[in-house]
């Protein structure tokens, strides 16, 4: 009950963009085809619906992140540095989307204001860690098992 309150607060003011949501897609991805071996954009691309100039500004973040390995040429492409279970969706779209906070900074309430904001304080800084928690326990494979069992589904209808 207490996790669906806190997610319908968040679906009222807090959006992921576009980025956050492919270079999530670009990740499972790469995690469920790599077998070690590097995936060429133009492959991803085709698959999953993303311009490849779109692709590239996402594998940019990812890449100076760490979060990817990357190598130019014909057999080059881009591979996961560590394996799935190391990734979390918090840290995948801190890259891409950088802060997660349910509230502007200038709208955050702080002690001593004097104007009585700093009252919801403690619900913000609630709010955030339960954000927080949430995007930090959710790992990369937690979403290919995910992926996999929505396809298995689809495929028997």
């Amino acid at each position: 009950m207490q996790v669906f309150f806190f997610c319908a607060i968040i679906a009222l003011k807090m959006k992921i963009s576009t980025r956050g949501r492919y270079a999530l897609r670009f990740m499972i991805y790469l995690a469920q085809r790599s077998n070690g071996n590097f995936i060429a954009l133009k492959d991803v691309s085709e698959n999953e619906g993303i311009s490849i100039k779109y692709l590239e500004q996402i594998t940019g973040f990812l890449s100076k992140s760490g979060l990817l390995l990357s190598v130019r040429g014909p057999a080059g492409g881009y591979k996961l540095s560590k394996a799935p279970e190391q990734y979390t969706a918090g840290e995948i779209l801190r890259v891409t989307e950088g802060d997660l906070s349910p509230v502007a900074a200038d709208e955050t309430e702080t002690a001593g204001e004097g104007n009585g904001r700093a009252n919801t304080q403690k619900f913000w800084e609630g709010l955030q860690k339960a954000i927080d928690d949430y995007l930090d326990s959710v790992t990369l494979q937690d979403l290919v098992d995910q992926s996999a069992g929505q396809e298995s589904y689809m495929y028997m209808i």
